[in-house]
Order: structure tokens, then sequence, then C-alpha cells
């Protein structure tokens, strides 16, 4: 036998003398000199504790295959049809395989009785400036900006940064087409910044390496994909950090650390190389992860990618740039564990640094980030406890995409920062610059517009925290101190602004606009609502600020309030699922454009509720809106309760998502209810995707919509 050293534990059995390997790498070189025949391979066994991962290519490249110790492997079972693998090159690593849960519930508890503890008593000194900041600013910028989202001339579906694995461009193509025409001459990290600021955003996170594995900075962790292989022989990254310093931003960075479509052995490629966590699902069955169908494949992805690029380039950022925040993503590409250790080096190497939910996340283990994502684009937020961070973008791609031309306007962000700093998060909205360095001329007029409102209105939403008064049928409210700020999306065309659920008597309101501060008119109307006469609509503002109006109000001491929704006797209140009072085990939609529901109803057991409150008795035109996709199977029957009084109602399957409407009629009394949604028998896989209850007062859904006169409402809703 002709062997490497003296105890193989990978032997290569073939016609000709077999071939013992010890750990370590072998090139197709070294394998020819140790007498390999690929030709008259018999079969291949590992011994226990070890693994042999066979490449097609050398250089550890291509197709390749995991032989789990213990195993014999014939050449059959190399084979990705139509051709058989060759015996390019061999890895042959020590690799102890532990059972799935139990690998995650290690690391878990090395991490809370190790690291964590130290790691999670500096959160809250090196969040303050987070939570201060509220709005930041993405910035998906990379090689694959260059072409807008187009290949060989015609777009391509989807996020533009994500072309190569949408059109599956090898990385000799790639390198020709992007890498090697990359040349961003009108890249001005200072006009980006003056331009950010100007937009009122405190912070920027630039992508510094995205999922097709370049790194947009010379990279001596990773030297052999990184920008000095472009004609671009400057540091973006750099440039950008020295411009934030001067102008007083929060910096960080984006880091693809769990799918990588350039190196051969991380999460992803499966065009070019057999790996796990792509498309193709090769490793993975139906709601089935790759790290748990086939644990013998994670050694080689923890050794060769994340101890060999992810972690070492994570630190490389961190020593380099000094960053203030660090922004992952896709961590269900690696397992917890791994997670775990890449945060693990980042704590061991900064402590100081933010480090955003898409990380360390698993079920039940949120609380290893310092706070907590949204899905990408949402525009309306489900619940979400502690800190938080929404991601929207200015039109539907982060990357720069030339034939996308669904930009938002203005006013959509403008009120989604005050939805989200009411819950207590963040805004940090994405820009794509373009491939030659510039802004999108078509992202300019949103940022202007959003830096003009937040010029006058900013104190409203910087520093502030989550409400504590409930939802208001006009808008949103923030809270800093003693003052709080009611933003007012649908101006009250006759001046009078009920605020409801405010017990603390109210010292002074102003409009924002106001520089004057001229004091508007306030009465308290009951025990815990007021009336705040404002300007009417023939005092309205200006366009950009008519959007989102604030009234500034100041109480006495903390405030103090009352919980319940106030329906109102003469205009449609809407009651979103979003804002109900949910059963265990009910979920929620990603909050994207039309999928702001409750899901996931699979139990006659668990309801939906609001608290509410009304100060006469009114009978409603009830709109209970809902879908019930073809995939969902959604069927059954429910029953709607409130006030002593029951209503019941049917879905039935659709052939379509389309939103579908159920009208009832309910009589509700002065004072307090809970109004209940309640399944009765539910035939489907769950009842249904509910988006929202609109109680119409039948008087205005008559076409009587007079304002009501003003009432005595003294003492009602106490």
């Amino acid at each position: 036998m002709t062997m490497h050293q003296e105890t193989p534990v990978v032997i290569i059995r073939q016609s000709e003398a077999p071939i013992g390997l010890q750990t370590g790498e072998y090139l197709s070189a070294r394998l020819s000199e140790l007498g390999l025949n690929e030709c008259a391979v018999s079969a291949v066994q590992v011994a226990p504790g070890y693994q042999a991962i066979v490449y097609a290519g050398d250089g550890f490249r291509g197709d390749s295959k995991v032989i789990a110790g213990g195993n014999s492997v014939e050449p059959p079972c190399l084979k990705r049809p139509p051709a058989s693998l060759p015996f390019g090159s061999i890895r042959v690593i020590a690799a102890l395989i532990p059972e799935p849960e139990a690998r995650d519930r290690g690391a878990v508890r090395q991490a809370v009785e190790g690291w964590w503890p130290e790691s999670l008593a500096a959160k809250e000194s090196r969040i303050a400036w987070w939570r201060e900041a509220r709005f930041g600013c993405f910035i998906h910028w990379g090689v694959y900006s260059l072409t807008g989202g187009r290949w060989k001339g015609e777009p391509s579906k989807g996020y533009a940064e994500h072309l190569m694995r949408a059109k599956q461009i090898g990385l000799d193509e790639y390198k020709r087409e992007f890498i090697d025409k990359f040349n961003p001459e009108q890249l001005d990290a200072e006009a980006w910044v003056q331009q950010i600021k100007s937009a009122g955003m405190k912070y920027v996170v630039i992508t510094a390496k995205h999922h097709d594995g370049f790194a947009i900075y010379p990279s001596d962790a990773y030297p052999s994909f990184d920008i000095r292989l472009t004609p671009f022989q400057r540091d973006p990254l750099m440039e950008l950090k020295d411009a934030c310093r001067r102008h007083g931003l929060a910096y960080g960075f984006y880091y693809s650390h769990a799918f990588d479509w350039e190196h051969p052995d991380a999460p992803g490629n499966d065009w070019e190389y057999t790996n796990p966590g792509g498309d193709l699902k090769l490793y993975e069955g139906p709601g089935k992860l790759w790290f748990s169908e086939h644990p013998e494949l994670l050694p080689r992805v923890a050794d060769y990618y994340v101890s060999g690029k992810a972690i070492p380039q994570i630190i490389e950022l961190i020593r380099r740039y000094e960053p203030d925040i660090l922004w992952f993503d896709t961590p269900h590409k690696l397992p917890l564990s791994e997670n775990l250790r890449i945060l693990q080096a980042i704590r061991e190497a900064d402590s100081r640094v933010v480090v955003n939910g898409r990380l360390a996340r698993g079920p039940g283990f949120d609380s290893f980030a310092d706070y907590v994502n949204t899905a990408d684009r949402a525009l309306d937020i489900f619940p979400c406890e502690g800190d938080w961070e929404t991601i929207p973008t200015t039109n539907e791609s982060y990357g720069y995409s030339a034939d996308d031309h669904s930009h938002k306007p203005a006013g959509v962000f403008i009120q989604l920062l005050a939805k989200s700093a009411a819950r207590g998060g963040n805004v940090l909205m994405n820009l794509g610059p373009m491939g030659n360095g510039k802004i999108d001329d078509r992202d300019l007029p949103i940022l202007e517009r959003i830096g003009g409102w937040l010029a006058v209105n900013g104190e409203s939403i910087y520093g502030t925290v989550r409400t504590p008064l409930p939802v208001q049928s006009w808008g949103e409210s923030t809270r800093k101190g003693n003052r709080l700020y009611l933003h007012v999306f649908d101006w009250p065309e006759d001046g009078q602004l009920v605020l409801a659920g405010l017990k603390s008597h109210i010292r002074q309101a102003w409009l924002l606009e106001d520089a004057g501060r001229e004091p508007l008119e306030t009465r308290r109307l009951n025990g815990c609502d007021w009336l705040i006469r404002v300007p009417g609509r023939s005092r309205h503002a200006s366009p950009n600020l008519s959007v989102n109006r604030v009234v500034a109000v100041e109480v006495d001491g903390e405030p103090a309030v009352h919980a319940g929704r106030l329906l109102s006797g003469a205009q449609p209140t809407v009651l979103k699922a979003f804002d109900a009072e949910v059963s265990q085990g009910i979920g929620y939609g990603d909050g994207k454009r039309g999928n702001d529901y409750i899901r996931d109803w699979t139990s006659v057991n668990q309801f939906v509720k609001w608290r509410v409150r009304l100060h006469q008795d009114v009978t409603f035109k009830l709109a209970l809106a809902y879908s019930a996709p073809p995939g969902a199977a959604c069927q059954g029957s429910y029953a709607i309760a409130a006030g002593g009084r029951r209503i019941e109602g049917h879905i039935a399957p659709s052939a379509t998502a389309d939103r579908l409407v159920a009208e009832h009629e309910v009589s509700l009394s002065a004072g307090e209810h809970d109004l209940m949604l309640l399944p009765l028998r539910i035939d489907g896989d769950e009842l249904m995707r509910l988006y929202s209850v609109t109680l119409v007062p039948l008087a205005a859904y008559a076409g009587q919509g007079e304002r009501a006169e003003e009432i005595d409402m003294t003492d009602v809703g106490d």
C-alpha cells in the first residue's frame, strides 16, 4: 500500500496498489505522485471520526462529495449525472458529527455559561446611539450594480443584487462581465454622506460582501476575490468611513456570513458546485434544512468557509474600519452553532459593536441579537418586542435596478418612520447606487423630501420611545419624556382632533411646524379623552409636511393612559390584525405590501381580540377583510362576539389570494367591549388570513356622514 503516513484514515482501493491518506489536503499532482488511477478505483473507505471531501476540480473547487467516517463508498456513489465525479483534489479532515439538536443546544449552553453574560451586560451602552438615531441608510452596492439587474441586455426578475444566482452565472463569466469592468470613478463618498445626512439619516450600513462573495474592499484575509481585482484601485469602505466620521454619522457593514456563491465550500452555489443551501435543494427535503438533513456536510463548511473566509473577513473589518454596527443576513443557511461561533468571535474582537437580528437567530434564541429585524420591504409592522428595525427600500430591489421604476413617494417613508418609532423601532432605508458610483437620480427627491420633513419634525422621531397611547384613528404617536407627538396622517377637516386614551392633564399643545409655538386650544372631554382644536384644511401645511403633520402635546408627569381603542360614532374605524391581541400559535404575515395579515389560525381555541370603547350606542356595518388563498387551505366558520351579541359567518376556499370582504351588521352600546373573532369550525388547514375589521357607523355608510355634534362625554370611559 502506498501511504502518505503510517496510519491512514482514508484508503482508496483500486486495481493497483491501494492508496492511504492521512488528514490533510491533496491536490491532483500529489494524488498522481501517490499513484492514483481514478479509472481503477473500486471503493473509498474512511475511518470513523474522519471525512474525505472529494472535489471534481483541482484546487478544491467544482462538484464535490463528502464521504463520512465509517463508510465505504463505491464510484457510482460519487456520480452527479450525467458524468462521474473525477478525483481532482481531496481533503481529509477529522470530523465528529453530533446530533443536530444536541449540537445547537450545546452551543447555546456554552454561550450562556461562557461569553454571553459579558456581552449582554454591555448591550445597553453599545445600543444607546442606535436607539437615539431611529433612521439610517442601508446601501447595497457592489460589482452587481454595474448592469442594473440586467443580464445580456435582458432584465432579470427579483433583487438586482441576486443576478449571479438568478442567471446561474459562473465565476469565470462573473469575473469577465462584472469584476473586470467595475470602475466606479464617479464615486464621491463625501457627496453620498452629505445627501444621506441631509435626508436626516443618522447611520450608514453598506455591503462589504454580499452573497456573490466579492469583497468591495482590499481583503488581506481572503485576497483572491476582492476590489483589487477590478480596475478601481481604491478602498470605497475607507472613503465612506472617513466621510461618515467627518459628518458625525455612525457607520458599519452588511456582511453575508452564511451565503456565499464564490467559495467552493460555502452554502449557496449549486450551479457550479454541489453545495448545500442553494435553489436546487440538493440536500434538503420540504421544510428541512441541509445541516439537519445532512449534518455530515457541516465540518467542511465550518472548517473551510466559516473559519477560512467568513470569520477572518469579519474580524478584518472590525480591526481595520472600527465599525459601529455589523449587519448579517440569511442565518438559516447555517446552524445556530456556527452563527454563535461567529458572534463569539465578534464579541471577543469588539464588545461595543452593535449586531443586528439576522446572525445568531433560532427558535427561542432571538435574545442573542442586540435587536431584531422585520422581513425585507415591510411597510406594516407586526408586533415586535424590545429593539427592532425595518428595512424598506425605495423601489422593490435593494441593489440598483435600471428597470424597477416602482419608487415609492417620500410620504410612504415619512409615515413609516412614525409607525416604527411609535412601536419602538428604527427604519434602515435602502439605496442602491449605480455601478458608476453615483446615487440613482430617482432616489434623490425621496431623500430631499424626507429630509425636509425631518428638518421640521425630527424631534418627534429621534430619541423617542414606544408610545403608551392606544392606536389612534388619525395616525400614530411617539413619546419623549412627558411630551407626546401626535403624527396626524388624516387631518380633521373641521379642525377637531380627538386624542383618545390620555388621562394625564395637558399643559400645552402646538404644531411642530409652527416656529412660534402658538398654543392650540385643548379641552378635556372626559377622564381619558381630549379635544385639540387644530387649523382646518384651509390652513394646511405644504404637501411635503401634509402627509404627517405633528402636534406636540406636553403633559404633567408620566403620561397616564387608557388602553381601549375609541370607536367613532361618525367616521369609519379600521382595526388592523397587526394591532389585535391574538392567541398563542397565531402567526403574522411579513408586513410586505399585501402581507399585513395574521395566519396559522389552526385551532378553534384560538381567538383574535380588540379592546374597544364607545361614547354612545352605535350600529355599525362591519367589514371583515381576509383572504383564503388556495395554498393555505383556508375554510371554516367563525363568530364575531361583542357587547353580548354574536354573529356568524363562513369562509370558503378561494381560487386566488385576493383580499375578500365579508359584511355584517353589529350594534354596540356605550362603554367598553372586547370585540372578538372566534372559530366555530376549521375545515381546512387554517381558518383564514385576516387583515382587518372596519367598523362604519350606519349613518356614514348610508351617505349621512356629517360629523356628529359635540356631545357631553364627561366621565365616559374612565
